[in-house]
């Protein structure tokens, strides 16, 4: 069903806790819907006086239709855009001999 976007009431859920992520894990498109695995990384015990060790976990998995997928796209590189601008964050520039 494809309705205006301006004919689509949004509610808020206050709610709705945040879940915080530090990687992405894997990626898959299946041809429907992308599914995104995000994941935290959590400290283990430390043991002296071996290296500190750290494990990751998988703290959500999205599932996004090809349009929520364009919609995150295009949100994410105008944030990065401007994070760019601001001094934020640095273009990553391709490794020599790298095809793209």
């Amino acid at each position: 069903m494809n309705i205006p976007t301006d004919q689509i009431r949004y509610v808020d859920l206050p709610e709705v806790s945040e879940t915080f992520v530090d990687s992405f894990g894997s990626v898959l498109f299946d041809g429907q819907t992308a599914r995104i695995e995000l994941r935290v990384t959590r400290m283990d015990e430390p043991i002296p006086p071996k290296a500190p060790t750290a494990t990751k976990y998988p703290a959500c998995r999205l599932v996004l239709t090809p349009n929520a997928l364009l919609e995150l796209s295009s949100n994410l590189q105008n944030i990065i855009n401007a994070l760019i601008k601001q001094g934020v964050l640095k273009p990553i520039q391709p490794e020599a001999g790298t095809v793209h």
